[in-house]
């Protein structure tokens, strides 16, 4: 029928058309596109067993399935609030020490470590551990975020997908980010902000090609969030106003102040990392001892446990006083710290809008009383202060602004609540250089941040471009009193390079690890370069169509 169509076209329509039809087919955008719709119905159906496990979990020592975990909290003994995190501390322990290999959840992170390294894979089995691993985590009261974990499963969903039908790397990180874009949409109700998400943190990139298929993925998470939840925002939020444009100066103020909370937040997580890697505590029991910590926190400060909601929204609606919203910026950084370093799973994001309330809403009250005929309401300054920290931690400027517009409604704040994140998001940059992910992979080796080249100088190796004896030739020995370097197959473009570089050679022998040093191929400085041409085209394209 279409090709019909076509051919009833004038010639120089058609010539003009079929091109980009058959460069649209070529590219198996038609399947991308399915793909994505049953990749974004999937995993918004995920992201409900995720968090209706959550709430099984919480049932059992709260007596509450709902987000209102301090109202369920303060009716509950002492010793069941110490309990409940220490009991789900010995079965986070089993988990991650006997079914999780890598021995600790998954997240944001290693999302953008499987896009920016074509050959790593999302591992389903491990996947779904660590997604029932978190639900646990958060449904014993363990104080982290449910979005980080939730955008983890989605990728992995993804990533079976492409693996399965055996898509070019280009349409498995399309797919990837689909899922992303999904688990976003579905968690926070917030369809626009996981569109802006996938491409600004796990692309990278907003190339046209992967536009579509992320907003199918996206609006299906949204739809199938909406029937089972309701349309409600997640935050319902007071009435507010910006009261004077005289009071921008203050709004750029909170930013610098969200920016050291962002940059303290960070620099603590990472702290107590470090110190449960050096800890002498075996990986079983790290759960269960930070698990006693977080429930003998939670007796006097209930606010902190779980993933935070109920306390944000005391927040927002102006019913926390300052002394208490400044220790809880204090206590709520520890108790998170301390649940992740210990091997619980759970993800930021909401800690930092949990973080970005308390912080704003104390700036508000302080700035109320300095200029009473000038300040906003504290609600106000509190959705600036949510935007603004979780803003700096992800390193996602734009599509943080969008998500608190769709978790608040408040589209009305929008040029203060942009100079709010942009001033924060800078001077977190200007403090330490890093996002909270991107601080994450350079742990790991992985320096996403310094661009494609960067990542391709690391990724390809020897073994890519080398080449290969030819059959029946007669076997070869590397000499290495020789006055000529080796290269190995599996090391870097980058570290290759280097030797072409300081040696003068331009071609090497490739060594095999063994005691003989057979020669099993021939590395050329030529064909190294061009690969790494090759490879950096590939990703301009990708970045373009």
């Amino acid at each position: 029928m279409l090709f019909d169509i076509l051919r009833a076209m004038p010639g120089r329509v058609r010539s003009w058309v079929l091109p980009n039809i058959r460069a649209f087919i070529e590219h198996r955008q038609p399947a991308i596109w399915c793909l994505s719709l049953l990749i974004g119905l999937s995993v918004a159906l995920a992201s409900i067993a995720f968090r209706q496990l959550i709430g099984v979990v919480q049932l059992y020592w709260l007596g509450d399935a709902t987000e209102q975990v301090l109202t369920a909290a303060r009716q509950t003994p002492w010793y069941m609030i110490v309990a409940g995190p220490t009991l789900g501390g010995v079965v986070v322990g089993i988990l991650v020490s006997r079914f999780i290999p890598s021995r600790r959840t998954s997240g944001v992170a290693d999302v953008i470590e499987a896009r920016a390294l074509a050959g790593r894979r999302l591992s389903l089995r491990e996947g779904l551990m660590s997604a029932v691993t978190t639900a646990i985590s958060l449904g014993a009261g363990g104080s982290a975020g449910r979005e980080g974990p939730v955008i983890h499963l989605g990728a992995t969903l993804a990533s079976a997908v492409g693996d399965r039908l055996h898509l070019p790397d280009y349409a498995r990180r399309t797919l990837l980010a689909a899922g992303v874009a999904s688990a976003i949409s579905a968690s926070f109700n917030a369809p626009i902000a996981g569109v802006l998400f996938a491409h600004e943190v796990i692309l990278g990139h907003y190339a046209s090609r992967s536009f579509v298929p992320i907003v199918i993925s996206s609006a299906a998470g949204a739809i199938v969030s909406r029937l089972w939840f309701g349309e409600a925002a997640a935050f319902i939020v007071p009435s507010y106003q910006i009261t004077s444009y005289w009071e921008f100066p203050a709004f750029a103020l909170l930013g610098v102040v969200c920016a050291l909370v962002a940059t303290v937040f960070q620099f603590t997580l990472f702290s107590a990392d470090y110190l449960a890697r050096r800890s002498p505590i075996p990986v079983w029991a790290l759960p269960i001892c930070g698990g006693l910590i977080v429930g003998l926190i939670a007796v006097p400060f209930p606010h902190i446990l779980g993933v935070g909601y109920e306390t944000t929204d005391l927040a927002l609606w102006g019913q926390l006083s300052l002394g208490l919203m400044l220790t809880l910026i204090v206590v709520k950084t520890l108790a998170t710290a301390i649940t992740l370093g210990a091997r619980f799973g759970g993800g930021v994001f909401s800690p930092s809008l949990y973080l970005g309330a308390m912080t704003g809403g104390a700036f508000g009250i302080i700035a109320a009383s300095v200029f009473p005929g000038l300040a906003s309401s504290q609600a106000l300054y509190s959705i600036l202060g949510m935007g603004a920290v979780a803003g700096a931690v992800l390193g996602a400027p734009i599509s943080t602004t969008v998500i608190v517009f769709e978790l608040t409604g408040g589209y009305a704040l929008s040029i203060a609540l942009l100079l709010t994140v942009a001033i924060a998001h800078g001077a977190n940059l200007a403090l330490h250089g890093h996002s909270y992910f991107q601080w994450q992979l350079e742990m790991r080796g992985l320096f996403v941040k310094e661009g494609p080249h960067r990542t391709e100088l690391r990724n390809a190796r020897v073994m890519d471009f080398m080449t290969l004896p030819e059959d029946g030739a007669e076997t070869e020995y590397y000499d290495p009193e020789q006055d000529v370097p080796s290269l190995k197959p599996a090391d870097t473009l980058e570290t290759a390079l280097r030797v072409f570089d300081t040696s003068g050679h331009t071609r090497l022998p490739v060594v095999a690890d063994s005691e003989e040093r057979q020669i099993i191929g021939w590395a050329e400085q030529v064909k190294a370069v061009s690969h790494f041409n090759r490879r950096l085209i590939a990703a301009s394209e990708e970045e373009h169509r």
